[in-house]
């Protein structure tokens, strides 16, 4: 199955983010991502979901969204015209200085920070494409992640002008 990305504006309201999520929960659908954040208008929220279903199931939802009285608006937004990202902040064990020259050479390809380093691990951190995100962490993971946190995916359409 594949990944669908929602972008729904909802009232920035107290409990209208449970009721979004208790939608997919009702129905048996497993939310992959989800994040929440205010827009331009402080009154509105935007919730971005990544959800794993497909064909009717897929519109199902759409449809039950739509008919939640806070939900505004609900855009599917395929990678093809969107912008999407992720963050993350990761934490891998150093092992040893030639180990530690590599998890840099790592970083300097995808473009990832170093938020700290002590003697025995480095935090990084990286937004990027959730499929960059992805091979930065299977890069990563032969040294030992220690501690790992993602944001969820944040998209928005790309701007077509005419």
């Amino acid at each position: 199955m594949k990944t669908h990305i929602l972008s729904v504006l909802v009232e920035n309201q107290a409990g209208v983010l449970a009721r979004v999520s208790s939608l997919f929960s009702r129905r048996g659908y497993n939310i992959e991502a989800l994040s929440v954040g205010p827009t331009e208008n402080p009154e509105i929220s935007r919730i971005t979901i990544a959800v794993n279903v497909e064909g009717h199931a897929l519109d199902q939802v759409i449809q039950q969204l739509d008919k939640l009285v806070n939900v505004i608006d609900i855009i599917e937004l395929p990678a093809s015209s969107s912008h999407q990202v992720e963050l993350i902040l990761v934490r891998v064990e150093v092992g040893s200085a030639a180990n530690l020259e590599q998890i840099h050479a790592l970083l300097k390809k995808y473009g990832a920070d170093v938020v700290e380093t002590t003697s025995s691990s480095i935090t990084i951190q990286q937004t990027a494409h959730p499929s960059d995100i992805e091979a930065l962490l299977r890069e990563l993971t032969p040294f030992g992640i220690l501690e790992l946190t993602q944001s969820g995916v944040v998209a928005m359409g790309r701007r077509i002008d005419a």
